[in-house]
């Protein structure tokens, strides 16, 4: 299962792992981060806040390729 770190940059901005360019706040990056689990079929997001702890975990499912619900 893939993991995707949002986190504080050293040059300034918000990272995001296997992004290259820096976000302007840590909601972008986060967007940024979601898009790039749902592309391949999920996987786990954690957010660090700018102390470098973990402020947040969560798992990322595959999305549902049927149409309907039920």
């Amino acid at each position: 299962m893939p993991r995707v770190t949002v986190g504080p940059k050293s040059g300034g901005g918000w990272g995001v792992t296997g992004e290259d360019r820096a976000f302007r706040t840590q909601a972008e990056a986060e967007r940024a981060a979601r898009r790039q689990l749902t592309t391949p079929g999920g996987g786990e997001l954690v957010v660090k806040g700018r102390d470098g702890r973990v402020r947040m975990q969560n798992t990322i499912g595959r999305p549902d390729p049927r149409r309907s619900k039920g």
